[in-house]
């Protein structure tokens, strides 16, 4: 069969789609505005569309974990003490740690505004964290009634001390509910005192002095309690708007606390149900965790076990907290919950071989070996059948990996990771941490030279973009990002014949990382005009993603069997994907895009053959200077399949600028039915995105087109993803 040539013709753009009916496709494109493609479906790839190709990645970064794909509402709430990250690195690739007080009442102040405090009550924030209280919470009184300070808790951990001269005393913090969802909380704390019996939970709505909802809890006594209640908002009160959360004495006194947890009462295993049914819906095929980068300082036994029991830890890559209530058991219930299979990136930074085995066997041991019976122990008797693990994550990076290593020094390690992983579980599937494929590399040469044929799979991360200068035209940083599936195939084909040549059989790539990566500079000049800003850059929650990522796709899918999966950046608030502020979840466009593009899976690719308008990228993002000439493409973009219930899909993409296009379309060897269904993803702009006053400005449209002996015929606009269906005709 013929090399596979897909079109992806994207059409984004608020309103009605034409279509056209045509005796015949347009053989003449001389003119800009006409494309034809000729479908063969008759000439059928012998590779499906890989199962995993629309995956997801996540990583303890940010709020795409905690505040995002976990349901627990309240910051800190293990009241620990609270490290904010500087952002440069130790030459070990550790982030250090503000020390600065003025700094630090910057980034206090910034936050609370974030989560909700009112402006006037900011202050109260920062001066009870400079008189010892956990950061983010602030006193329920005047300072002089309320001595806040730090102690220990049951098993080590920080725990906050709380006196009282009064009743109704406490510590309260600000914060946004899913009251649009649920009205009902459920609250847990841990804590002791020498001289209270009871405290009180509340809710306050804003604008009031009374609580809206509280819960009183009775036995407290010296001794360590963990105390559980629930908390319900009534219906009529407001919804987009924050509420007070309080934990207050009912005499004066004093008690100690080391944890208080507020989640929404219809929480899956503690996640968010909101997002568990969006990636259900997304029909997610496999969710890779727990990093990223995060994961070179992680040591997975720190998240077992009972989570009060668990450490709360610095976040040694990113800054911030690690309250480990998010580990291994969580993270294959939230796989459990989607339906996905889970993907583990072992620490091969700070961890060690042994590390990653025993990893392996908590997951996959039976009951009797050593780590199967520990997670017995908490809960979980049944195998977890892990089978996709991967050895580090990018470990190449100089100043900003922990414990980062050159290229002989990963041959090495991977080499000693393989031999424990494998020995703990020779049934899972190894991916070695490869370097970019864009940029040929010392680090992928030895890799393949060196570890084959131990090596089966390697990985490759898409983060290309970098530093662009302010004075550079915001189309240019589109029509350069627009070039780049169709280069990557070119490397990943040149990737894959290496690792042939080297001895290994039927070699595979997994795509682990994916987003738009770009960042505004200063100008090239000092006199030069600033033309991108933020409201003109395409980055992962902009149109631009959702048309890059399927191209993404396309190529992967050209390569077959070589690229097996892709695991975007990423779940929820970090990269693209969902956005959850406020308790408030909403789409970014790349989501409906890839949403809509699971259709494809497992699907067999037929030969096309497409003609085009073509664009230049004109080269002004570094990683495409280095690896390539002048460079045009194809203003449309495409793949064509048949289901296993023979209905012919049609992704299409418009990825280019100079405006509409004709779009003729010819079906050989396939008895096309009369109507076409077309679900169209679009937007005026390639920086168009949606936001948290306007959720739903670009989400999918459904139409439907009429097709003639087997011919149709469509106006597609610029910053379009299509995805064309077309059953295949009745017999009688």
């Amino acid at each position: 069969m013929a090399k596979l040539k897909y079109l992806f013709l994207c059409s984004f753009f608020i309103g009605s789609i034409t279509h056209l009916v045509s005796a015949a496709p347009a053989a003449d494109i001389s003119n800009s505005s006409k494309a034809t493609l000729l479908i063969r479906a008759a000439d059928r790839s012998p590779y499906p569309v890989p199962k995993y190709i629309t995956g997801k990645f996540c990583e303890h970064l940010g709020s795409n974990i905690y505040h995002g794909m976990d349901a627990q509402i309240l910051r800190n709430p293990t009241l620990a003490g609270y490290p904010f990250g500087t952002g440069p690195v130790s030459p070990d690739g550790v982030t250090g740690f503000l020390f600065d007080r003025k700094e630090i009442a910057k980034r206090i102040r910034r936050q609370a505004q974030r989560i909700g405090w009112p402006k006037e009550e900011i202050e109260g924030v920062f001066q009870a964290y400079e008189d010892g209280l956990a950061c983010f919470w602030a006193r329920r009184g005047k300072r002089d009634d309320v001595k806040v300070s730090p102690d220990v808790g049951k098993y080590g951990q920080r725990a906050q001390r709380i006196e009282l001269t009064a009743p109704g005393q406490g510590i309260t913090q600000w914060t946004y509910l899913p009251l649009r969802r649920i009205r009902q909380y459920e609250f847990e704390l841990i804590a002791r005192s020498p001289n209270l019996k009871s405290l009180t939970v509340t809710l306050t709505a804003p604008d009031s002095n009374t609580p809206c909802s509280k819960a009183t809890i009775t036995g407290l006594s010296e001794n360590w309690k963990k105390f559980k209640g629930t908390l319900k908002v009534a219906s009529h009160l407001p919804t987009d708007t924050a509420y007070k959360f309080a934990l207050t004495a009912n005499a004066p006194g004093q008690f100690v606390v080391e944890r208080i947890m507020l989640l929404p009462a219809d929480h899956i295993n503690g996640a968010d149900p909101e997002l568990i049914r969006l990636f259900r819906e997304y029909r997610l095929p496999i969710l890779r965790w727990p990093g990223g980068n995060f994961v070179s300082s992680y040591h997975w036994e720190d998240g077992i076990g009972p989570c009060e029991k668990r450490p709360t830890l610095p976040n040694y890559v990113w800054g911030g907290l690690e309250t480990n209530q998010f580990g291994t058991d969580e993270f294959i219930a939230y796989c459990r919950a989607v339906g996905c299979e889970p993907m583990i990136c072992v620490n091969a930074g700070s961890g060690t071989p042994a590390e990653a085995a025993r990893w392996i066997q908590y997951c996959n041991g039976d009951v009797d070996t050593p780590m199967g019976a520990l997670r017995a122990a908490n809960g979980h008797p049944k195998p977890y059948n892990v089978r996709y693990w991967e050895v580090g994550n990018e470990l190449y990076g100089r100043r900003w990996q922990c414990y980062w290593t050159t290229a002989s020094g990963y041959v090495d390690r991977y080499k000693n990771f393989a031999k424990a992983m494998s020995a703990a579980d020779p049934t899972i599937k190894l991916y070695a941490c490869g370097r970019p494929a864009i940029n040929d590399s010392l680090w992928n040469d030895m890799l393949i030279k060196d570890t084959a044929p131990l090596l089966k799979a390697t990985t490759d991360h898409i983060l290309i973009g970098g530093r662009i200068p302010s004075d550079t035209d915001p189309f240019d940083v589109y029509r350069d990002f627009m070039a780049v599936p169709e280069i990557l195939e070119d490397k990943w084909s040149a990737l894959e014949q290496k690792m042939k040549d080297a001895g290994i059989k039927d070699p595979r790539l997994a795509i682990t990382e994916l987003q738009l990566f770009g960042r505004i500079t200063e100008p090239s000049d000092a006199n030069a005009p600033v033309r991108l800003t933020r409201k003109n850059f395409v980055t992962s929650a902009t149109f631009a993603e959702a048309l890059y990522d399927i191209m993404i796709y396309h190529a992967a899918i050209r390569t077959a069997p070589f690229v097996e999966m892709v695991t975007h950046s990423a779940t929820v608030n970090h990269g693209g994907g969902l956005k959850k502020r406020r308790q408030r979840v909403f789409a970014n466009p790349c989501h409906y895009a890839q949403a809509m593009f699971a259709d494809f899976v497992g699907a067999t690719p037929v030969d096309m053959d497409l003609k085009s308008p073509r664009e230049q990228a004109p080269l002004i993002l570094s990683a495409l200077k280095r690896v390539t000439s002048p460079h045009t493409y194809d203003s449309i973009n495409a793949l064509a399949a048949i289901t296993s219930d023979e209905t012919l899909l049609i992704s299409i993409v418009h990825r280019g600028t100079k405006g509409p296009i004709q779009l003729a379309i010819s079906i050989e060897g396939f008895d096309a039915g009369r109507q076409a269904e077309l679900r169209t993803l679009s937007a005026d702009k390639p920086w168009a995105q949606n936001t948290f006053d306007e959720p739903e400005r670009i989400k999918p449209s459904i139409s439907f087109a009429n097709i003639r002996n087997n011919m149709l015929t469509l106006d597609v606009q610029p910053y379009t993803f299509m995805r064309i269906q077309i059953p295949r005709a009745s017999r009688r």
